[in-house]
């Protein structure tokens, strides 16, 4: 960037490298507190809904969230929600010190660390929306993107390090430390210019949070787009379930495999955030999702159910991952210009909800599919053919539902390509 652009963006590149060194911080917490839950139950389900209760408050809460968000100053918001997460942290901290953590008091500490997310995001992206001029929206989408897969490379590798040597103790001191730095520089160095929209504060909760709903009513495109998102986060979160029933059971497989394909995928999305930043803007942005998303969907899920090696899996990892920042930064442009700001809060709160309540249900029904149906079937199965395109043994089963939810992916993708077919969203004009 040039040093013109650093200084337009100078807030928010304070607000997004503290914001998302804290998000490393937390993220190794959850990755510690698995790996500590699994080792003490070596219970999967019980593991697994640690993520249903992060996730229930965005079905429950969102649409309620957007519309306080709208209400209430921005700066204070993120605080509070901030520092409430940050006290469940520390209540972690205690319970395993004085060896009185168990399953139930992580389930509610998530489900509270998910109800302020669930504040908190609607009003992070108002705030970044009014810190960021309009003309730099896609360079600082891929920004986003990169510090998001840069995490997701450095979560396991730091959080395991660090639990392995020093204990979750350490982990969690890490977490509170990056919360720290986070909060002081929204505190005391990044403001937050407030919209105020008139009458808002006379109107009831329940009538100010309908208006986000009949806000996408009215705007099909948005709607659309927000649907094709649901569906693909159902398949994605059932591919989360499956893909280590399926890497950690096959013969050529294991943890190291595992944590390789997985660095592959973080990797890919790096690059690809960084290629964002570098390429022009397409010329039908709508055309650009379905086309990444369809790339995404057709080649990764396949590779790792007909797959047999490492390698082909950590292929499919590559092409898989590494056109999401492209999409999602097609998307950022698309909601950032033409959701009003005074509805933003309540436009992305009712996306949470309609596109984030499928990954509960995804991960629930991946591994009950695993478990329940796909494991067996591939046992008791005695078709050469089926052996030939997905193995034996255990593992077989996860690569058969993984051809299912390619097959399911690639159809969604055409179906909305369709629904959105002539759709095309202009860029706005400069006034």
């Amino acid at each position: 960037m040039k040093k013109n652009d650093l200084k337009k963006l100078k807030p928010y590149l304070l607000l997004w490298s503290t914001q998302s060194f804290s998000a490393l911080g937390s993220g190794m917490t959850s990755y510690a507190l698995v790996l500590w839950l699994y080792l003490r139950t070596g219970s999967a389900l019980r593991t697994a809904l640690l993520s249903v209760c992060s996730y229930a408050p965005y079905v429950a809460m969102s649409i309620f969230a957007g519309a306080l968000s709208d209400r209430w100053n921005k700066k204070k918001t993120m605080l509070v929600c901030d520092l409430i997460a940050a006290c469940s942290t520390v209540a972690v901290f205690f319970l395993i010190r004085t060896d009185s953590l168990t399953a139930w008091h992580l389930y509610v500490l998530n489900a509270l660390n998910g109800l302020m997310n669930t504040i908190q995001q609607p009003a992070g992206e108002v705030a970044a929306t009014l810190l960021i001029p309009r003309e730099y929206y896609q360079k600082t989408s891929g920004l986003r993107s990169f510090s998001q897969s840069l995490n997701s490379i450095l979560t396991p590798i730091l959080a395991t390090a660090l639990f392995t040597l020093a204990g979750i103790k350490s982990v969690i001191a890490v977490d509170l430390i990056t919360f720290a730095i986070a909060f002081l520089a929204l505190l005391l160095w990044i403001d937050i210019p407030e919209q105020k929209e008139a009458r808002q504060e006379e109107e009831k909760l329940l009538t100010s949070a309908q208006k986000g709903l009949v806000w996408l009513r009215q705007n099909p495109l948005i709607f659309h787009l927000i649907l094709f998102l649901s569906a693909i986060n159902l398949v994605a979160s059932m591919y989360d379930a499956a893909l280590p029933a399926m890497l950690l059971s096959k013969p050529n497989g294991g943890e190291t495999v595992l944590g390789i394909v997985n660095a592959c995928a973080g990797i890919a999305t790096l690059a690809g955030s960084v290629l964002v930043t570098l390429i022009p803007a397409p010329k039908n942005r709508v055309r650009a999702i379905c086309l990444t998303l369809f790339i995404s969907m057709s080649t990764e899920n396949f590779l790792l159910a007909f797959g047999k090696t490492p390698f082909l899996w950590c292929l499919g990892a590559i092409l898989g991952w590494a056109v999401i920042p492209l999409m999602n930064a097609n998307m950022d442009v698309i909601f950032r210009n033409t959701i009003p700001v005074e509805m933003q809060g309540r436009v992305y709160s009712c996306r949470n909800t309609l596109q984030f309540f499928t990954i509960p249900v995804g991960f629930l029904a991946g591994g009950f599919l695993v478990d329940r149906v796909f494991e067996p079937l591939a046992a008791q199965a005695a078709d050469p053919m089926l052996a030939s395109l997905f193995g034996t043994g255990k593992g077989s089963g996860a690569a058969m539902l993984f051809a299912l939810i390619g097959a399911a992916g690639v159809a969604i993708c055409l179906f909305f390509s369709w629904k959105l077919r002539g759709q095309v969203w202009h860029e706005p004009t400069e006034t």
